[in-house]
């Protein structure tokens, strides 16, 4: 026909694309819930692996130092004047102050070992400080009850102690640990300035000091509590049983009574003590 334009074979293979395009697109999308719908999801799994404990370090060398207070006692005071007065004929003797001696301060320190979280060991010296004593007694020279005559005794007290320890600890609680614990050792008494004093007949017997080294035992018991891995504050209490202690020779104020030196039987005493162990491991 007359003016018509004839259609190339590309244009028209082009033209029947791109429907075909459209329609593959549109079956692919409402394919895909169908599609999606067969996906299974496997979620990651997870292994739970428990903390693994840090050890507890135990076992090696510490240092500790330590101050405390006494609570000391004794068992009686003895000597041949006294026996001689208990046994002197109607004498009447009695005790009116059977005597004791005051408190007084303590310092100390050692070296030890432990062996692991139950036992441990250390070696201690201790310097305890003069503790003043005091007694009085009365009788009456086979006299008249009514005019007694007293003797008023004092003195001083002081010990350098050593002793090899041993410990059991009884688990730790929240970083406290509970322990008991025994001692053996010596102890080095010393009784100075004392002074037998008999206002009656205003006379003094004197005593030389006197040193002295005897068996001494103790028993511990305390609480221990975790500053740091290496630090540890302790607080304890003891039971410490330090032998007997006694004059020099007596200086009698009449020279035609000598007397034999002064004996402090048993000497024991209550101690607390706070402290510090510092552990090398």
């Amino acid at each position: 026909m007359k003016g018509h334009t004839p259609v190339s074979k590309e244009w028209v293979m082009h033209s029947n694309f791109i429907p075909a395009l459209a329609g593959a697109v549109l079956l692919s999308v409402a394919a895909m819930p169908a599609n999606a719908a067969d996906i299974i999801y496997d979620p990651p799994v997870y292994k739970y692996e428990p903390p693994v404990p840090v050890p507890v370090s135990h076992g090696g060398w510490y240092l500790r130092g330590y101050v405390g207070l006494t609570n000391q006692r004794y068992r009686g005071l003895d000597s041949n004047s006294i026996q001689d007065v208990v046994n002197f004929p109607g004498s009447d003797f009695t005790w009116v102050d059977r005597g004791r001696f005051g408190s007084s301060g303590l310092i100390g320190g050692g070296v030890g070992y432990e062996i692991n979280q139950w036992l441990r060991g250390d070696v201690t010296v201790e310097y305890r400080h003069d503790s003043r004593f005091s007694a009085l007694d009365r009788w009456n020279r086979g006299g008249d009850p009514a005019d007694p005559v007293t003797n008023h005794y004092t003195a001083r007290k002081s010990e350098l102690l050593f002793l090899a320890n041993a410990y059991a600890d009884l688990g730790t609680y929240y970083g406290m640990t509970p322990y008991v614990g025994a001692g053996i050792g010596t102890s080095r008494n010393t009784i100075s300035g004392f002074r037998d004093y008999a206002p009656n007949d205003d006379i003094v017997n004197t005593a030389a000091n006197h040193s002295q080294w005897q068996l001494a035992w103790a028993l511990h018991a305390g609480l221990g509590v975790d500053l740091t891995d290496q630090a540890t504050l302790d607080i304890g209490y003891s039971f410490t049983h330090l032998g007997n202690g006694r004059t020099g020779a007596v200086t009698p104020a009449d020279p035609d009574f000598p007397n034999d030196p002064f004996v402090f039987r048993n000497l024991y005493s209550h101690d607390i003590k706070v402290g510090l162990r510092y552990r090398f491991n």
